[in-house]
C-alpha cells in the first residue's frame, strides 16, 4: 500500500509493547515557533586534557582511566545500581506504599580512545572489537546468579542527556527484568502461545515482503522503521535469524552487526548533515534462570531530530497524558532514510 494511503490521521499498533502510537501527518506543515537547539556538531578535538574517559585522565574519587589503545571498561563511579544494596525497610507499611531491594552493576564501555569520534565515522574493525566486548559483557554478566537482566545502551549526544561526547556507551546489569523488557517477554511469549511461532520472525517476513519501511540490511541483520514508530526517524535493528542473545552469535554475526550499526548511524548523520542524537539499546534474552524460545535479539534506535539539526520531537502534553503522537509516517521516514547515502557527509 503507497504512504498515501496514510495521509490522515490514524493510530497504529505496536504488538511489542501491545500499545497504540497516533500517526498525525498533516501536522508536518505546522508553524514553528518553539525551541531550537544548538546543531551537534562534529569534534576536532582527539584528547581532551578535562575529559575523564580520555586516556590517563583523573575520574572521580581518585580513579585514573588507563592509557588504552581500544576498548576500555569499568564500573561506572556514580552508578545508579549497587550490588549489594540492603533490601528497603517495609515493615508495617500499607500495601500501596510497596519497595523491594534492587541489586545490580553498572559499567561503562568506551569504544575507542579518540575523543571525536561516534560510531558512524568509526572504521569497522573498531566498531567489531566494541561487539566483542558487548558479547563478553553480556555473556559474564548474565552468568551472574543475582543477575536476570543486561541492558546495554548508548545515549548519543548532549540532546540525548550524554555527560560526556566521549564515544562510550552504558551497561547495567539488574536484580529484576526492567519494565521495557518485560513487556516484550509477555508480548512475546503471548504471540508465540497463540500463533505457535515468534513475533519478530513473522514481522521481518512481513517487512521483507512490503520493503515499504526497510532502510538498509546485510546478509545477518535487517534495519527498517517500525510500523509502530513513535520517534519521527525510530528504527528497528532486526536479526534475521533467531537468535536470543550476541551470546549466541557467529562470527558472521558479530561482523555484520558492527556493519550494520555503522551503516544506520551514517545514514542518520547524513539525513541534516549533524551528529546525530540518539538513544540507543539491545533487547535480548532475559537470564531470570528460565527459558526464553520466544526471544528474538533486536535494537532500538530512538533520535529525538524532527524538522532538522536543530529541531526535535518533544514527548509532551497528549503524548504523557494520553498516547504516543508522530507527525510523519513511518513509510516517508524510512523513504528518507533509504535514499541517504551509505558513505558518511563527511568523508565525501
Amino acid at each position: 500500500m503507497s504512504d498515501s494511503a496514510y495521509q490522515f490521521p490514524h493510530r497504529r499498533y505496536n504488538p511489542l509493547r501491545r500499545q497504540w502510537v497516533l500517526i498525525s501527518p498533516h501536522r508536518t506543515q505546522r508553524p514553528w515557533q518553539g525551541e531550537v537547539n544548538p546543531s551537534s556538531g562534529f569534534s576536532d578535538v582527539h584528547y581532551d586534557p578535562i575529559c575523564y574517559l580520555c586516556p590517563g585522565n583523573e575520574r572521580a574519587g581518585g580513579h585514573r582511566t588507563p592509557r588504552y589503545e581500544s576498548v576500555f571498561i569499568f564500573d561506572n563511579d556514580y552508578a545508579a545500581l549497587l550490588p549489594d544494596s540492603p533490601a528497603p525497610q517495609t515493615a508495617g507499611m500499607l500495601p500501596l506504599l510497596r519497595a523491594e531491594q534492587e541489586r545490580g552493576i553498572c559499567r561503562v564501555l568506551c569504544f575507542h580512545p579518540d575523543h571525536s569520534l561516534t560510531v558512524a565515522v568509526m572504521d569497522e574493525p573498531d566498531i567489531l572489537r566494541v561487539v566483542e566486548a558487548w558479547v563478553e559483557q553480556y555473556k559474564e554478566l548474565s552468568a551472574n546468579p543475582s543477575i536476570s537482566h543486561v541492558q546495554i545502551f548508548e545515549n548519543r549526544g548532549a540532546m540525548m542527556g550524554a555527560s560526556n561526547p566521549h564515544p562510550h556507551c552504558q551497561v547495567w546489569a539488574t536484580e529484576h527484568v526492567p519494565d521495557e523488557p518485560a513487556i516484550e517477554t509477555e508480548s512475546l511469549k503471548a504471540y508465540q502461545a497463540e500463533h505457535g511461532s515468534c513475533l519478530l520472525c513473522d514481522y521481518l517476513k512481513t517487512e521483507t515482503d512490503q520493503r515499504t519501511r526497510i532502510i538498509c540490511e546485510n546478509d545477518e541483520f535487517l534495519v527498517l522503521v517500525p510500523w509502530w514508530a513513535v520517534w519521527p526517524f525510530e528504527t528497528l535493528v532486526l536479526a534475521k535469524k533467531h537468535v536470543g542473545s550476541m551470546a549466541e552469535f557467529s562470527a558472521a554475526q558479530r561482523a555484520a552487526l558492527a556493519n550494520i550499526l555503522k551503516q544506520v548511524t551514517t545514514r542518520y548523520d547524513n539525513l541534516f548533515e549533524t551528529s546525530f542524537p540518539y538513544t540507543m539499546g539491545f533487547h535480548q534474552t532475559p537470564c531470570d534462570g528460565e527459558q526464553h524460545p520466544e526471544w528474538h535479539f533486536h535494537a532500538h534506535y530512538y533520535p529525538p531530530l524532527l524538522r532538522s539539526a536543530t529541531v526535535r520531537k518533544f514527548m509532551v502534553g497528549f503524548e504523557m497524558l494520553g498516547m504516543p503522537q508522530r507527525d510523519i509516517t513511518p513509510e516517508s521516514a524510512a523513504e528518507r532514510l533509504r535514499a541517504l547515502s551509505a558513505t558518511h557527509f563527511t568523508r565525501k
